[in-house]
């Protein structure tokens, strides 16, 4: 197996994806350095703080570029496919559990709802990021996932729609959409 040289480990994730199909392990390190903060807080949030849970899905999609890493697009930003997969395999969770639910009580159960993670501040803070978290719980999927990747991952509007599969407009229009449900929701914290 190769090792990736100094110059290598400041190079762009694309060129290191496709060391990762060199075999070269080392770039495989670099882009599980990059993104695994941001993997995790991702399944975190949107698998309801579930952080075993979180922590599988991190080591599933580690696994699967590492198995399988010609599966990557090499015209996409590598961010853009990775949450690709990422909202994939969510999306795909989402549905078992749907279906255990159903089986389980015999009738139709809400989808479960995506968690935002808490950060340290003021109280004011703490109590707004708790109410943006309960009201983002309420969202569904295709909404709450565009919110997270816009205000949390800053994609922009094109990564968003390369992302999700959708049109840019579909984009905008759920943002907008988001934003207006939330800002009317959450008006007592005077949201900018």
């Amino acid at each position: 197996m190769k090792r990736i040289s100094n110059a290598q480990s400041e190079a762009s994730d694309e060129q290191l994806m496709s060391a990762i199909t060199q075999g070269e392990r080392p770039a495989f390190d670099e882009l599980y350095k990059r993104y695994h903060r941001r993997l995790y807080y991702y399944f975190y949030k949107m698998l309801s703080r579930d952080e075993e849970k979180a922590q599988d899905f991190l080591q599933e999609i580690f696994l699967k570029v590492a198995e399988k890493p010609r599966l990557f697009n090499p015209s996409m930003r590598f961010s853009t496919w990775i949450f690709s997969v990422a909202f994939n395999m969510c999306k795909n969770e989402y549905r078992r559990l749907h279906v255990r639910r159903i089986e389980e009580r015999g009738h139709d159960p809400e989808m479960m709802p995506c968690q935002a993670v808490s950060f340290d501040g003021t109280l004011d803070t703490k109590r707004f990021l708790e109410a943006l978290e309960t009201e983002l719980g309420g969202l569904d999927e295709d909404h709450r996932t565009t919110f997270v990747l816009r205000f949390k991952e800053n994609f922009s509007i094109k990564e968003i729609g390369k992302t999700l599969a959708c049109p840019e407009g579909t984009v905008k229009s759920r943002l907008h959409y988001t934003i207006k449900k939330l800002a009317g929701k959450l008006h007592a914290f005077q949201p900018e």
